[in-house]
């Protein structure tokens, strides 16, 4: 495995993407960069669910990919999520962040088309073969509605020797387990939930990229590097006091929760969406305090 491939592990949280007026805030954007690298992140994720892509443009989606480029400056590893339903748009965001200099790419099953298993795997090749750049694919049956099989998976190892893992936020521990066996233990898998951080870490995932680092990126970080070391005790007491926040992350549709708390919190300024997405309600924001006080974070 080269030393790049190497670099992609731990705590790489999907950044959320701040707006000022309906507009993207890049220098807000920066200094979130700055925050995940000075607060202990092994690296940062750009572009994923929680930045809100689905409503960004193209041409948004890629600035923020340079603003990361440039503001990471090569401190940390850059994951760049260039996945769209549509293959032309896929390629178009893959081409740029490839050319950009990103470390990875991670590729979202096509969502919305329900696609059959041999359209993924043709889909996939058919984005990544021009390039040299690892690849991941980004498992989120709950969101595309289409799951990727162990077969499938078995097949895009055999077939591009840029595949090198994939971010799985199901709650399925078992596939874990079933699919290093199957392609073997160096494949990457990273957490896409919350709630199975350390026990999905435990079986064998080499890291997390959960929404929750927007929030709290050193505890997280901390927690894959217990599992280095073999601390389960220690992986365990970070596992139960990230436990009301991880379970805050899904009161509503992310990144809903993560933003308000995120301004709460003083991380940014104010907890914008673009339509079809809304900032949370009274309600939520009372529920959403009480965690950050249980948590120990609100004064």
């Amino acid at each position: 495995m080269s030393s790049s491939i190497q670099q992609l592990k731990g705590s790489i949280p999907p950044l959320i993407t701040p707006f000022r007026n309906s507009e993207i805030d890049l220098e807000s954007y920066a200094r979130l960069v700055n925050f995940q690298v000075e607060h202990g992140s092994h690296g940062i994720l750009v572009n994923g669910t929680t930045s809100e892509p689905s409503t960004l443009t193209v041409e948004e989606r890629n600035r923020l990919i340079d603003t990361a480029m440039e503001t990471v400056a090569g401190r940390v590893p850059v994951v760049a999520a260039t996945g769209s339903q549509s293959l032309a748009e896929t390629k178009l965001l893959t081409d740029h962040a490839v050319t950009a200099g990103v470390d990875a790419l991670l590729i979202v099953t096509p969502y919305y088309i329900k696609p059959p298993q041999r359209g993924l795997i043709e889909y996939y090749l058919e984005v990544t073969a021009p390039h040299e750049v690892p690849w991941m694919i980004y498992h989120i049956p709950g969101r595309t509605a289409v799951a990727v099989t162990l077969d499938t998976v078995a097949e895009l190892r055999d077939r591009s020797p840029q595949f090198v893992g994939m971010k799985h936020a199901v709650n399925d521990l078992g596939f874990v387990s079933e699919c290093l066996a199957r392609v073997g233990r160096d494949f990457r898998i990273f957490v896409g939930l919350e709630e199975l951080s350390f026990p999905m870490m435990a079986v064998g995932a080499c890291g997390l990229m959960n929404a929750v680092g927007n929030l709290q990126p050193k505890p997280l970080s901390q927690l894959c590097e217990a599992v280095w070391r073999n601390d389960l005790a220690d992986g365990i007491d970070i596992h139960q006091r990230l436990l009301e926040i991880n379970k805050a992350v899904f009161f509503d549709t992310n990144p809903i929760p993560i933003k308000y708390m995120m301004k709460r919190l003083g991380i940014i300024l104010e907890n914008e969406h673009r339509l079809p997405m809304m900032p949370a309600q009274a309600e939520l924001e009372v529920r959403l305090d009480h965690v950050l006080e249980k948590a120990g974070l609100l004064n």
